[in-house]
């Protein structure tokens, strides 16, 4: 289970990087564990050694919202990368595009992945830090400037977002059409 996502108002930073891949999210050398905790503090490892680095300005502090190039979360289809996202706080990532095992691993782990026309994601790069508002019912991505962009979503992955479901979850849904057939096929 994780927290349901319906709309969410937050803090955004800009990470202007196109093909940010899975690796540099999270490196290879923190992938010991499954338990989705703990990586948080490893996101972006390599670059964080680098003081100029995006998110170590002050202002990226508390930043909940992250806007990004295209072909964000290619490489590897590690899902320890949304993990460590969304520890670190981000709850939604806004891109040109994305890698489409990232893009899932997204949705069922809590994560709003928010695909713009490229022109979009670069406005809202230019107010960064800035607040955004992503409305997952409405698929609407607004701020206080005036800007609004809607968007589309899995239809899957948004029924996880809006009720707050992993798949197990999504599946134990189903566990009264699952005992019932079990029960017919004894």
């Amino acid at each position: 289970m994780v927290t349901p996502f319906v709309r969410h108002r937050g803090k955004a930073v800009a990470l202007p990087r196109r093909d940010v891949d899975t690796d540099q999210i999270i490196p290879k050398q923190f992938l010991k564990g499954v338990d989705r905790t703990g990586f948080g503090p490893s996101l972006f490892f390599d670059w964080r050694a680098d003081p100029n680095f995006e998110l170590n300005r002050p202002d990226a502090q508390g930043a909940s919202i992250l806007l990004t190039g295209p072909n964000f979360g290619c490489g590897s289809s590690r899902e320890h990368a949304v993990w460590a996202l969304a520890e670190y706080g981000f709850r939604v990532i806004i891109a040109p595009s994305f890698a489409d095992i990232f893009l899932s691993n997204c949705y069922r782990n809590g994560v709003l992945p928010v695909q713009l026309r490229a022109a979009d994601v670069e406005v809202l790069i230019g107010r960064a830090p800035c607040e955004i508002v992503a409305d997952l019912e409405q698929l609407v991505i607004s701020d206080d400037q005036g800007f609004s962009a809607r968007f589309s979503a899995d239809a899957y992955g948004r029924e996880l977002l809006l009720r707050g479901l992993d798949e197990i979850g999504r599946t134990l849904l189903e566990e009264p059409s699952i005992a019932a057939y079990e029960r017919s096929h004894a």
